[in-house]
């Protein structure tokens, strides 16, 4: 008798998903979360500090991912889409020292990008260690500044012995002028703090701060969340100087800091730096982040280079759609640093420079 062969089914070969981009949350969304953990990221990442920016502007902050066929996320950029009297436009991230697109490739970064361009509004970003998007020819580079950071790797008498001896002088003379360094425990201090920062960017700088409220976001997001501290510099019962930094993965940040200008004889600002060092290293962090400093900045980078094992550059990115620059937004640019110079003026009262940097710094994109 013969046998009839069966033959199995015939199977479909499965689908194969592709790569795509989307559009999320950067504050919330998992997504971003994951990158940022598995990515080399920074503070300026963080979910918290995305948060401060838009709790403090109303800014909308928005995260492009591409996720891979597995829905993995392999690359990202977050960025806010502003619209306002300066007009549209589009910036990865705002009032951030830096914020590299995550990404590992051309590919990754031209996907990415393209999704930014498509939408046709002027486009800016900050690198410092990723150069892929240096080559993107889309992108100028409209200005440069200089960072530092300090590897915390080595013993703290290493690291004592690595200081330029002029800082080790200033340590022992703050330390013997009476200056202690503690950390902040409150909204009085910050208060304290932010004058002092106000009164540097008027008087030295002739810069608006940007609002209290800004600090007071940092605060809640990174010191309240055991994500960074305030430390304060005293001298006869006064707070004399500050610096505040931030924690993220393996790095401390020295975001902001501000001194009296009277009192910078007894050099609090040395004695702050070394104490923060000395944190850093028992806290288990790697690096200490130095942060920004503008290129004209001659004094501050001199201060950070006594310091610093690394000088690096970040490169400020911009694209411009073709087209005529719109004349009233050109117009407004022009007028802004007349008006920072009319209220950082000496005989305007603090309290006027303060509403003034309340008013106008969210410009400033």
């Amino acid at each position: 008798m013969a046998m009839t062969a069966v033959l199995a089914p015939r199977m479909e070969a499965p689908v194969r998903a592709e790569a795509r981009v989307l559009n999320v949350d950067p504050r919330t969304d998992p997504l971003w979360g994951e990158l940022v953990e598995q990515h080399r990221s920074d503070a300026f990442h963080a979910p918290g500090w995305v948060r401060v920016l838009t709790d403090t502007y109303g800014f909308d902050a928005r995260a492009l991912v591409l996720v891979d066929e597995l829905g993995v996320p392999a690359a990202g950029v977050a960025y806010c889409e502003i619209d306002d009297m300066m007009g549209p436009r589009i910036a990865s991230l705002p009032f951030s020292d830096f914020c590299d697109p995550l990404v590992s490739d051309s590919d990754q970064w031209g996907r990415l990008a393209d999704e930014l361009l498509d939408r046709g509004l002027p486009v800016s970003a900050r690198c410092l260690h990723n150069r892929i998007p240096l080559e993107d020819e889309r992108f100028a580079v409209v200005k440069q500044a200089k960072w530092h950071g300090l590897d915390l790797r080595p013993g703290l008498d290493a690291l004592w012995e690595g200081l330029h001896e002029s800082s080790r002088r200033a340590i022992r003379k703050a330390r013997q002028s009476g200056v202690a360094v503690r950390v902040a425990r409150g909204e009085e201090d910050l208060r304290a703090f932010f004058e002092m920062h106000l009164r540097v960017r008027k008087h030295k700088y002739r810069l608006l701060a940007q609002p209290y409220c800004f600090f007071q976001n940092i605060w809640r997001r990174f010191v309240e969340a055991q994500s960074g501290l305030l430390m304060l510099a005293e001298h006869g019962g006064r707070v004399v100087g500050g610096v505040l930094f931030l924690e993220w993965k393996d790095r401390l940040y020295y975001k902001f800091n501000a001194s009296c200008a009277e009192d910078l004889p007894f050099r609090p600002n040395d004695l702050l730096m070394w104490e923060g060092i000395q944190y850093g290293k028992a806290q288990g962090f790697a690096r200490l982040d130095l942060g920004l400093s503008d290129w004209d900045q001659e004094g501050l980078i001199r201060y950070k280079r006594k310091y610093a094992t690394e000088e690096k550059t970040i490169s400020f990115l911009r694209h411009d759609p073709v087209g005529v620059p719109n004349p009233q937004t050109q117009r407004i640019r022009q007028l802004m640093p007349q008006l920072t110079d009319l209220f950082t003026d000496g005989a305007v009262p603090d309290r006027i420079t303060e509403q003034a940097g309340e008013a106008l710094y969210r410009f400033f994109v």
